[in-house]
């Protein structure tokens, strides 16, 4: 109830709309309108009252409410089943004992802070409360183990696309997975997947996106590496709106692997920084130097040495030249 009085007064794009006309379109008293208006303004959310016409929204904190969020979404699956907490380890790890669980394809975890964020590699992902996207979609794809990676690079055209149309500034991605705005990382993905020799049983697909950090707030040793939106921009964006987009986004190219997935990959290599530069792959196999040539259809990265030898890579740690102190 409270989410659709909030909703309403949202779509009055700062109108005010009287106490019995929510009544009547949500079939409540008056009184527990009001009960839910006092309860909005606890939360943080500026509500204009007059006893003559009503409630006007004013201005809202930027909290996500699963049910808000749900309200809106335009998505067949994602999102449908959304499990909202504070304060999490990583969504990732919740996301994964959910899965286990059988919780259905398109179920999101989504958190507020999280206290042991990952990235890949093993690395720590700096989450602080309130300034990002923490989030985890868990997937079952009919797929086998080796076309997993494909939905690294699907969730990562996803979001650039978001970022695009949101900050309306063009973001870079590094293969595989990294959102790059002017050289550091605004976000990073993580895929985790449960499989057997020919068979996914589930895909978790980890995004967190720095929102409203400052760059102060990063430690040091990421200062020259880590952005934010607002860094970027100098805007504040909704959390909640970008979840949004991004499910929906995500669906949209999630669904059209199959029969686009040639044209997908051809969009996703509009944003590489990666094709045509000098790259370092670190992997199990030892390091290689040459320059990323080419991302083939299967989303794998093709490197070629000074001697010419031309090598397909499918994992691996990938430094590209310009960023992140590679020079």
């Amino acid at each position: 109830m409270k989410v659709s009085i909030l909703k309403t007064l949202k779509d009055q794009k700062g109108q005010y709309v009287s106490g019995e006309a929510l009544s009547n379109r949500l079939g409540v008293s008056r009184t527990a309108i009001w009960k839910h208006i006092a309860a909005l303004r606890e939360e943080g959310h500026s509500i204009e009252s007059s006893s003559r016409k009503g409630y006007k929204l004013l201005s809202s904190p930027d909290i996500i409410l699963a049910e808000e969020i749900q309200a809106e979404l335009a998505t067949g699956v994602f999102g449908r089943e959304m499990i909202y907490m504070d304060t999490v380890s990583s969504t990732n790890t919740v996301a994964k004992e959910k899965a286990a669980e059988n919780y259905p394809e398109g179920t999101v975890v989504i958190a507020n802070h999280q206290t042991a964020g990952k990235g890949r590699l093993g690395r720590k992902w700096e989450s602080a409360r309130g300034t990002g996207v923490w989030m985890s979609v868990i997937l079952r794809p009919d797929i086998t183990p080796a076309q997993a990676p494909l939905i690294t690079i699907f969730a990562a055209l996803a979001v650039a696309r978001v970022l695009e149309q949101v900050t309306g500034v063009k973001p870079g991605v590094k293969w595989p997975n990294d959102i790059v705005y002017h050289k550091a990382k605004v976000c990073g993905i993580l895929t985790e997947m449960s499989a057997e020799i020919e068979q996914v049983n589930y895909v978790v697909v980890g995004i967190g996106i720095n929102v409203h950090h400052n760059i102060e707030d990063y430690p040091a040793a990421i200062r020259e590496t880590a952005t934010s939106l607002k860094a970027v921009t100098g805007q504040r964006f909704e959390r909640k709106t970008i979840i949004k987009n991004v499910l929906e986004q995500f669906e949209e190219v999630y669904r059209s692997t199959q029969d686009a997935k040639k044209e997908l990959i051809e969009e996703y290599k509009k944003y590489s920084l990666t094709l045509g530069s000098m790259v370092k792959v670190t992997s199990r196999d030892g390091m290689i130097e040459g320059e990323a040539v080419e991302i083939t259809d299967e989303g794998e990265l093709m490197v070629r040495t000074k001697d010419g030898t031309m090598h397909t890579i499918f994992s691996g740690e990938v430094s590209v030249r310009g960023l992140y102190g590679y020079v």
